[in-house]
């Protein structure tokens, strides 16, 4: 995205502000907002941000990498709150790389100084073919795991040492999900490279909370306005930011606790608390929002229809967080607080991507744990009915399984939620119960629409 050149404004850069580089000890692959708002920050704000800079790779498109390399990787982070904005430059991003060289990733990734390798490439992108990990130069640049795998075989063979690597992808037990997937593409790629990362390479869950709207014309047109510098590559977050991580780091890490991060033994109930109550209200108001006209997480939230949906599925997730330290009551009104941030435009098409992935985490565990109480699960089912009658109601929308999913919406009926249903869970496509249940809930949404 580009502001409107305003003449005799300077491009943000470090010849304009004082920021020297680190040097690089962190490879991030999946540079984009999020990760600017989120580890970039906490690395910039760590006590030891001296010592660690990121190189940061794109991945679906370079523009990202090409912009920050342009401004020598400093951005503007905008806290955006009711009361106004604040503004911060961020210069921990010390090199933006195009995801596609592949080359310069083994490079950074086989370096002595090279610690932790952190990860931010959407929930779909750990369920890869293990056979993109065999040798030879298509496998290498496939996927950002597979481009990876290839790295970690370079460290490997230049004797490196042990690495880290950070998953802060929204998937339960982040750091085993990436685990099995590295290990997956090696072990097909090369045994004996499986068996050094089993030996060398840490995998630490994390949990990441920070709300990060797509940046705007008009947001980087109020940079420009504010800062008196053009920046093309601002990115605008609440004032909020969460990150808890559980596992080891071999080769040192910076001290993010300077900057709030928490590190703790067990993951799992902080986890379940955020991929249910923040990722689970935000797919509800994703598909049930867009369904009734509604484009931002503000706007969703002020419908009742959409407010008694998600209310309703915190309702039976709370009954499985039940670690008094988790301090659900406060917790969810704080998410409604954030989530009513009407000065955050978090769009809802932004959030409605890849639904197969992100329903897997956020639904289907709340409706196992309520059936097998013997309740219904009636929250849970309507954020998986939700999301059946948005793909059935939407032109265009992003997931892996769009092709699967086109194809099941020629069905009619029970048939077509079956068929949808299996791409979540197969096993739960045979309950017939369950169907019937799921059929209910979509024609109960879809009256709601013809009398709002």
């Amino acid at each position: 995205m580009s502001a409107e050149p305003r003449p005799g404004l300077p491009r943000l850069d470090r010849s304009l502000r004082s920021a020297p580089k680190a040097p690089v000890r962190i490879v991030h692959l999946g540079l984009g907002a999020f990760h600017r708002s989120h580890q970039a920050w906490y690395t910039q704000h760590a006590g030891d941000a001296a010592d660690w800079g990121i190189a940061a790779f794109t991945g679906r498109s370079p523009r990202a990498a090409d912009t920050l390399a342009e401004q020598d990787g400093l951005f503007t982070l905008v806290e955006r709150s009711a009361a106004g904005d604040s503004y911060e430059v961020i210069g921990s991003i010390v090199e933006a790389v195009d995801g596609a060289d592949v080359g310069r990733l083994a490079e950074l990734v086989a370096a002595p100084d090279t610690a932790i390798v952190t990860l931010t490439i959407t929930e779909a992108a750990y369920a890869v073919d293990a056979s993109a990990g065999s040798a030879g130069s298509a496998g290498s640049s496939s996927t950002p795991i597979a481009r990876l795998v290839a790295a970690l075989a370079a460290r490997r063979d230049a004797g490196s040492g042990p690495i880290a690597v950070v998953s802060c992808d929204n998937l339960a037990d982040n750091g085993s999900v990436a685990s099995q997937a590295i290990r997956a593409l090696a072990e097909a790629r090369e045994p004996a490279l499986a068996a050094w990362i089993d030996a060398n390479v840490s995998f630490v869950s994390t949990s990441v909370d920070r709300i990060t709207p797509r940046t705007t014309a008009a947001d980087l047109a109020s940079v420009a306005e504010s800062c008196a510098y053009r920046d093309e590559a601002a990115v605008v977050a609440e004032p909020f930011h969460n990150w808890i991580l559980s596992g080891d780091f071999p080769a040192g890490r910076p001290q993010w606790e300077d900057a709030g991060a928490i590190f703790v033994d067990n993951l799992e109930p902080y986890e379940n608390r955020k991929l249910w109550l923040l990722n689970g209200a935000h797919s509800i108001l994703a598909y049930a929002g867009q369904v009734r006209g509604h484009a931002t997480v503000a706007e969703a939230l002020s419908d009742a229809v959409c407010r008694d949906a998600v209310e309703s599925f915190w309702d039976e997730a709370a009954r499985h967080l039940t670690d008094d330290a988790l301090a659900i009551p406060e917790y969810r009104q704080a998410l409604l607080e954030r989530f009513g941030n009407a000065r955050i435009a978090h769009l809802l098409s932004q959030i409605a991507a890849d639904g197969t992935a992100k329903l897997r985490m956020r639904a289907l565990p709340v409706l196992a744990a309520e059936r097998a109480a013997g309740r219904s699960g009636d929250g849970a089912a309507r954020m998986i009915a939700a999301w059946m009658t948005y793909v059935a109601t939407t032109a265009e929308f992003q997931d892996p399984l769009a092709g699967d999913i086109r194809e099941a919406l020629t069905l009619d009926g029970e048939a077509r939620c079956a068929a949808l249903l299996a791409l979540l869970s197969p096993e739960l496509a045979q309950d017939r119960d369950l169907v019937g249940q799921l059929r209910g809930l979509q024609n109960a949404m879809t009256a709601t629409i013809a009398r709002s």
